[in-house]
């Protein structure tokens, strides 16, 4: 229990509880009343709503930026998520969908809700904020595997500190495992008319994908295809990625010797064709299966031709697959892996950039990890 008064919510239309619905909060200086109209641009379908920052000690603003710099506070903030879930468990049961929009102080508190629990939501959108750093909060390594994320930024923004700013954004592209969305804005702390169309966008395509497809259990982190059962870590920091589409490895990358021998290999797979890829960047050389009647389509890239993974080309040497979601997490857990951005928006949940190999050790890594994305596509898998 906590000692705030009842939520005030602005409702852009009548609820309808059984859509899936939106909930936008708003950031230090404005109110539920200004962010609601943000609806306006959003796409029809959800239900959206508002909520008004609590006030907490005469702070008038609880929504975790300590006078303004962007730091949040751990008590306020363990404090006002809890008044903020009892509200959303009776208005947004489990298993109606739930998106949170936050913006500036209100993308900490979205950014605390979805870190403390991430299955809860079907994604999140940071804006012009910072992620609730020490308050409190896991922030550990695939802690949000499998929820996709928008995020945008401004060049210039000096309202948020540069480096929550910065942390935010690594964290989210990169360890979190969130299949990210991000956009960088040439101007500082404001929404532009181009976030709000890509954010409407976004959430369209996402809901779009969560009713065409159950729930997927997060499955088991033993791999099958490694004698022990075990994926060791990845030594080193993890390559430079980048943050637009086509995603690429950009750094540290795969030697060529070592990524024809990979091809190779993975060629090699029973049942097993290539052929240019039919989703990659030109160069990128697809695997592909005989797709089973019975095969989930979120163990392909490509379900109409069998694409379970394909290699990029040799500037690059990292690989797409499909993994089990299990698979997937720890893969971005242990270093080799980062979620692809369109995971669960267009693309299969499991989809991730694998790091290409550097040595002969990693040949071997690698290698196995791809024998597992085949294992899924075949139903051979264990």
């Amino acid at each position: 229990m906590t000692a705030f008064d009842e939520p005030t919510v602005v409702w852009h239309t009548r609820d309808e509880p059984s859509r899936p619905l939106v909930v936008l909060l708003h950031g230090r200086g404005a109110d539920e009343k200004g962010i609601i109209g943000q609806a306006d641009h959003l796409p029809t379908g959800p239900s959206y709503a508002a909520v008004r920052a609590p006030i907490v000690e005469g702070d008038g603003y609880a929504w975790f930026v300590n006078r303004g710099v962007g730091r949040p506070v751990a008590e306020s903030l363990a404090e006002t998520m809890a008044w903020f879930r009892a509200w959303l468990d009776d208005v947004a049961p489990i298993g109606r969908p739930v998106i949170l929009v936050g913006f500036s102080g209100g993308a900490a508190f979205a950014g605390g809700l979805l870190l403390t629990e991430p299955q809860r939501f079907a994604g999140a959108a940071i804006l012009y904020g910072t992620l609730p750093f020490d308050a409190g909060v896991p922030v550990s390594p695939a802690q949000l595997a499998g929820v996709p994320v928008f995020v945008a930024q401004g060049d210039v923004d000096t309202v948020i500190p540069a480096d929550l700013q910065g942390r935010t954004w690594r964290y989210l592209l990169g360890e979190s495992g969130a299949p990210a969305y991000a956009r960088r804005d040439p101007g500082g702390h404001g929404l532009t008319p181009t976030t709000v169309a890509e954010l409407g966008g976004w959430i369209a395509e996402r809901l779009d994908f969560v009713a065409r497809r159950r729930p997927l259990p997060a499955g088991s982190t033993t791999w099958s295809t490694l004698s022990d059962g075990t994926l060791p870590t990845r030594s080193g920091d993890r390559p430079q990625v980048s943050w637009t589409i086509p995603q690429e490895q950009r750094s540290d990358n795969s030697p060529p010797d070592i990524q024809e021998q990979l091809f190779t290999r993975v060629a090699a797979l029973p049942g097993v064709s290539t052929r240019p890829s039919a989703i990659s960047v030109p160069g990128a050389r697809g695997f592909m299966v005989e797709p089973r009647s019975d095969a989930p389509l979120d163990a392909f890239q490509v379900p109409r031709v069998g694409e379970f993974a394909h290699i990029h080309p040799g500037y690059d040497g990292s690989l797409h697959l499909v993994l089990p979601p299990g698979l997937a997490a720890d893969a971005v857990t242990r270093g080799w892996a980062v979620a692809h951005p369109l995971a669960g928006i267009r693309l299969a949940r499991g989809m991730v950039m694998i790091y290409g190999p550097r040595d002969r050790g990693e040949l071997g890594v690698v290698t196995c990890i791809v024998e597992a994305s085949h294992a899924y596509a075949t139903g051979t898998l264990s």
